[in-house]
């Protein structure tokens, strides 16, 4: 029985290394990143003053972070939320001024779309390192969530609102197409093409009731203490559970959402030939079958 626990214990992380690994992330730019309970992160947009708007440092931030976190093994959930009054108010367009500085040295329209795709790449794969991430992601969502907001929050697993929360597709308001994920993954997320349509032709706001009802949320709370709560919630239960069970779920689920269904089939079924020889499932079915006490998972 101590080696028993003594194996547990030795699977969860200390404290004090908790702390040095907060202390570490804090650095992200823009980006407050603690571990409230083990193996769980909270990734917090920290630019208040602009209502976290996403400047290009941030951009570069949030890409670093969520690559760190894929591989960190004390990490087995994310909730990503915003502080102050808004989730994000999306991209700051003070920061846009140094871009237009960037392509002015040059004349040629050739270099100046190469400096174009370079920047705008790096903001895909900055979003894109969300969903990459092998550890489901809970946004938390408050106030605003605008643009760059939505090409996040339809980056992550599960997305939960306080009832002040809206969402709005602003791009087509400066001008532009979205470009970052939001046309690509809302879709899908909402299960409905005329309703994303609607919602990036027109630039309308979207409230926290409309949103729960098409899907694009599935939790709506009274204030962002009460969602803090439930994600976190949340996310101490997914940290609880087999990391090997939880991040193949992740990995079948992203893996299937663009091809067949048997394509999906086989991809699971190569992934648990090893799987369901895991100690983690071996746990599991003990514990379930004894009823004893939960089950205590290894790092991976």
């Amino acid at each position: 029985m101590l080696r028993i626990l003594s194996r547990a214990s030795a699977s969860l992380p200390s404290r004090s290394l908790l702390r040095s690994l907060s202390s570490a992330m804090s650095t992200f730019a823009n980006l407050q990143v603690n571990s409230p309970s083990p193996f769980v992160y909270h990734v917090e947009l920290d630019n208040p003053k602009k209502s976290n708007a996403i400047n290009s440092d941030m951009w570069k931030a949030i890409g670093e972070c969520f690559a760190h976190l894929h591989g960190n093994p004390d990490c087995r959930s994310i909730v990503l939320s915003g502080s102050g009054k808004n989730f994000c108010a999306g991209i700051d367009l003070m920061s846009m001024m140094s871009l237009g500085q960037e392509l002015s040295q040059h004349e040629d329209v050739g270099r100046k779309g190469r400096v174009m795709e370079q920047k705008i790449r790096q903001y895909q794969d900055a979003i894109s390192s969300i969903e990459h991430c092998v550890k489901p992601v809970i946004a938390a969502i408050h106030g605003a969530c605008v643009g760059a907001g939505v090409d996040m929050i339809t980056a992550t697993d599960m997305r939960y609102c306080s009832s002040d929360a809206w969402m709005q597709v602003k791009e087509v308001e400066i001008g532009m197409a979205a470009d970052v994920g939001t046309l690509q993954r809302l879709p899908k997320v909402v299960g409905s093409q005329s309703l994303a349509r609607e919602l990036c032709f027109t630039g309308r706001r979207m409230d926290s009731e409309e949103a729960l009802k098409c899907g694009l949320v599935n939790r709506v709370v009274k204030t962002k203490e009460e969602l803090l709560t439930l994600a976190l919630e949340t996310a101490k239960q997914i940290a609880s559970l087999s990391p090997v069970a939880v991040q193949n779920t992740k990995k079948s689920i992203i893996y299937s959402l663009n091809r067949s269904n048997q394509e999906g089939l086989d991809h699971i079924r190569e992934i648990n030939c090893l799987s369901l020889q895991s100690e983690d499932f071996l746990k599991a079915v003990m514990a379930a079958a004894t009823k004893g006490e939960p089950a205590e998972f290894a790092k991976l």
